[in-house]
């Protein structure tokens, strides 16, 4: 399997509001929120002097009031620049494990309080930037980034009684279903409704066409990482960032 491709969807399906090509590298803007879309992608092969492109990437970030950060990858180029970059003191952070799994055997959700939207709305925001402490100056960022999403997408809400007690987000390309945003209330972790929402939306996501799923989830989040192994998720490779904050 080629696991670029997942590079790829991710890159697509997490949608920055601004881009910019510097050859080969993919450089994303979105006023601070999220280091994906916050970040350099350096996924095709330089052309142009290294530490001039550097130099170059950290005045664009740095005019765009950001630290600049880059992506670490198995496939960045070249391949030695988290090396570069150590020599440079860009601090590492965010040790990230990307998953993937396939639809074929997947059990069904046996919890069946959700509400699937194939958009944003009021709700699903508000739910969700309760339960993920989204600071309110990000909520126009957050709403222009999803709602810029090209690809087939479904914002899921569980319920508990009335209450909204978990959401997150499916998108679908090319066979996979990518899901972001996965979130539980504090008072309702470890009691299984994390397990029925990622679920339900495997179910959506295979009865839409995908065949199989992937998801990226920091090695420090150990309650995470076994709720994705007993689902049926493996890691497929590793991902870092590289960030200094510009003067």
């Amino acid at each position: 399997m080629n696991y670029k491709i997942i590079e790829e969807l991710s890159l697509n399906n997490w949608q920055p509001l601004s881009t910019l090509l510097y050859d080969g590298w993919v450089l994303r803007f979105s006023n601070g929120y999220t280091k994906r879309a916050n970040s350099i992608n350096p996924i095709h092969y330089s052309t142009y002097d290294l530490n001039q492109k550097i130099r170059e990437c950290e005045k664009n970030y740095s005019n765009n009031e950001l630290s600049t950060t880059f992506k670490i990858t198995p496939f960045v180029k070249p391949e030695n620049l988290d090396e570069i970059l150590e020599e440079k003191a860009y601090s590492l952070i965010d040790c990230t494990s990307v998953q993937t799994m396939a639809l074929n055997g997947i059990i069904e959700p046996t919890y069946h309080s959700v509400k699937l939207d194939r958009n944003i709305n009021i709700e699903w925001l508000d739910n969700f930037c309760r339960l993920n402490n989204v600071e309110e100056k990000n909520k126009d960022t957050m709403v222009q980034m999803l709602s810029n999403i090209p690809t087939q997408k479904c914002f899921i809400s569980l319920y508990y009684k009335a209450d909204v007690i978990a959401c997150g987000l499916g998108v679908i390309e090319r066979d996979y279903i990518g899901l972001y945003d996965i979130v539980t209330d504090i008072k309702f972790r470890n009691q299984g409704f994390g397990e029925q929402l990622i679920l339900n939306l495997l179910k959506w996501g295979k009865e839409n066409g995908a065949k199989y799923s992937y998801l990226a989830v920091l090695l420090n989040n150990k309650p995470a990482l076994r709720l994705y192994s007993k689902i049926g998720y493996s890691e497929i490779y590793k991902y870092w960032y590289r960030v200094k904050k510009n003067v």
